[in-house]
């Protein structure tokens, strides 16, 4: 049973817990895991010290865990199985909604169990946040696997004030029909008191849905539903812009991307692809297209080379084992016809990174390839601007991100057209060092203005928190730079 002093003033609702379990011989602990939406929410959870609470899975079935303290957070976990991890997230979550909202670009399944435990653990994860809220808090829901969440909260908790961010694209009207349960999925987004998309088109899709489905009217930009204003706002996403420049400029950051630059033998140019391993990142068309530039030998090894960083993801969902497959055999391939002793063409790494090596994969890279066919946001690209601190090194950027809405001084690529993907290869490469250094200040100043505090305090605006995050802390502040990457 929960007590008041158990309640909380601002509670997050997301997929997972912001840890990892860390075992060390007999010993287990908690540790903040590193990245993603932890990162993002950072500024929000620093800005209000004992007041938050983070609902979540812990990533374990089988086991029962009580709310613990993590860097002064309260962590309350919601326990899943074995078998409504399958249903619900390998299923309903990454098999149904993933490829829907990301443009079918593999076919939906729809199978009447999945939505059953989707259902089952959205009403979990209300019950914890109704156990947990102190009266008129704020609820701030996190992305697709929790959609239904808001209407079931608002029918037990009228009381609070309920934000739903949807962190991956919202798909056009046409493609959301199709869902058999389109009307009950709306109706929970609906029961939010703002509804946030990346992007002014996952806006748009959302006002026209409710439209025509019939679930309210739109005004304006929001939309009334059952006789309340929903207000339907744009929040796109940023970065920790000044902790990513203070890691750039730390000296071991800067030998460790020289280090890196010596172990793929100094090449003239550095092509980078940091992605998870998802079929919506693009990787098997970028490989392609760097493949066929060394064949019209428009590129070269070893003076051009490709180094491809591809995170495991969703492992046990049906269909990343192929696309897993569809790499590794591509980089066998391009090594095998181009790559010489020593010097392969493609350095493909399928693992994790620290924070920290990214950012010295970022310092070492001359063109940053961030080509994926869909993607909500893409915070790659901006770590690699944020970490540009003398203003070198090109982005080629997929059209089909929420970051092109912003980053225009991009080489801007449709990932379909595969000319036009060589093409903005190939101009990377041999750009002139005036208009490197001119597009780059641009995208610098984009990102480092739009960073994850500004993200954040709109966010905390929105939901009538009187409390803001500041402005990054004075020590982690944009460092001078020197030393050229």
């Amino acid at each position: 049973m929960t007590s008041p002093t158990d309640r909380s003033r601002l509670l997050v609702l997301a997929n997972r817990l912001p840890v990892r379990r860390v075992r060390t011989g007999d010993r287990s602990e908690w540790e903040t895991s590193p990245r993603g939406l932890v990162a993002a929410l950072g500024p929000v959870l620093e800005s209000h010290p004992g007041e938050a609470t983070w609902i979540g899975w812990t990533g374990i079935t089988g086991e029962h865990h009580d709310p613990f303290r993590v860097d002064g957070v309260l962590l309350d976990p919601v326990e899943m199985s074995r078998g409504e991890v399958q249903l619900f997230y390998e299923g309903f979550c990454n098999s149904t909604l993933w490829p829907l909202y990301h443009d079918s670009i593999i076919r939906s399944e729809y199978h009447r169990t999945w939505w059953d435990a989707y259902v089952t653990i959205n009403r979990r994860f209300t019950e914890h946040a109704a156990r947990r809220a102190e009266p008129d808090a704020v609820v701030w829901v996190h992305d697709y696997q929790l959609q239904m969440v808001p209407a079931m909260l608002r029918a037990v908790r009228p009381d609070v004030r309920i934000g739903l961010f949807l962190h991956i694209p919202f798909p056009p009207v046409e493609l959301f029909l199709q869902l058999p349960w389109r009307r009950q999925l709306l109706h929970g987004l609906a029961g939010a008191d703002v509804v946030g998309f990346q992007t002014r088109g996952g806006a748009a899709n959302f006002r026209s849905l409710v439209e025509r489905l019939n679930i309210g009217e739109v005004d304006g930009a929001d939309v009334i539903v059952d006789g309340r204003r929903v207000q339907v706002g744009v929040f796109p996403i940023g970065v920790d812009a000044a902790r990513i420049a203070q890691i750039a400029a730390d000296p071991a950051t800067i030998d460790r991307a020289a280090e890196i630059r010596a172990s793929l033998g100094d090449p003239e140019t550095i092509l980078l692809g940091v992605d998870r391993l998802d079929y919506t990142k693009g990787i098997a068309r970028r490989i392609e297209a760097f493949a066929e530039l060394l064949s019209e030998e428009r590129l070269e090894v070893p003076r051009h080379v490709l180094v491809q960083v591809a995170e495991p993801s969703r492992e046990a969902v049906l269909g990343y084992s192929d696309i897993r497959d569809r790499v590794d055999g591509l980089v066998g391939e391009v090594n095998g016809a181009y790559g010489l002793v020593g010097a392969p063409a493609v350095t493909y790494l399928h693992r994790s990174q620290s924070t920290e090596e990214l950012v010295a994969l970022y310092r070492a890279a001359d063109v940053m390839l961030v080509t994926p066919v869909r993607d909500g946001m893409n915070l790659v690209c901006k770590e690699f601007v944020a970490s540009r601190l003398d203003n070198t090194g090109v982005l080629v950027l997929s059209e089909f991100t929420g970051a092109a809405e912003a980053l225009s001084d991009a080489l801007l690529v449709n990932p379909y057209d595969v000319d036009g993907l060589k093409n903005a290869i190939d101009r990377a490469a041999h750009l002139p060092t005036a208009e490197v250094t001119r597009r780059m200040a641009a995208l610098r100043k984009s990102v480092t203005t739009d960073d994850v505090y500004a993200w954040a305090r709109s966010w905390m605006v929105a939901l009538g928190l009187d409390t803001a995050p500041a402005e990054p802390p004075a020590d982690t502040a944009t460092p001078r730079q020197e030393t050229p990457a």
